[in-house]
């Protein structure tokens, strides 16, 4: 019989490999910005929820706060990478400085509120199981957030009736991806 460590290590690279195909899945939709040298319609709200997702994460998987997750601390942190490079992009073609400010805003608190995390766990809670706890807390609330931020573009799906700036990778891939690390944390019962 093929014991629990075996199948969760084998869904955590499934889910890695999900993850990544997830993390690149915009890479057609940024090179059509980059092309028409605008980011459009688009929303940025995807790729700012995904950073403070995977920065959470990658935290998360630290050996100081849960000790032996070396799949999600790779993951997520190459992801961080990933965002932040569209992030630049979207902040390099848009073309309302307004809208420029908006997102340098958003990462500047999402960067601080990141901070605050570390230092807060860090500092206050002494043990794995607390900082497991408290930054799984936080990670579930992005996870949240995450998965939701595709539909801030709904209104405007809605209201043109078109799907054009909302990609359907992007969406298939979140499915697939949640679906993969549910069944990761679920062995062994690592959800609380």
């Amino acid at each position: 019989m093929v014991s629990a460590d075996v199948v969760r290590t084998v869904i955590g690279v499934i889910g890695n490999v999900i993850s990544l195909i997830l993390f690149l899945s915009p890479v057609p939709t940024f090179v059509r910005i980059w092309k028409k040298g605008s980011v459009e319609q688009y929303s940025p709200a995807p790729y700012l929820a995904t950073l403070a997702n995977c920065m959470v994460w990658a935290l998360y998987g630290l050996p100081m706060v849960h000790p032996h997750s070396i799949l999600v601390v790779t993951i997520n942190g190459s992801a961080i990478f990933i965002e932040l490079s569209y992030i630049i992009l979207f902040i390099i073609y848009a073309s309302d400085k307004k809208q420029r400010l908006k997102v340098l805003l958003i990462l500047l608190v999402e960067l601080v509120l990141m901070a605050l995390l570390v230092l807060t766990v860090l500092i206050l809670a002494h043990t794995y199981e607390r900082r497991s706890l408290i930054v799984g807390i936080v990670c579930i609330l992005c996870n949240i957030m995450m998965y939701a931020s595709p539909l801030a573009v709904m209104k405007l799906v809605i209201t043109t009736k078109s799907v054009e700036f909302m990609p359907f990778c992007l969406s298939l891939f979140s499915f697939a991806n949640g679906l993969a690390w549910f069944s990761f944390a679920l062995i062994r019962f690592d959800i609380s």
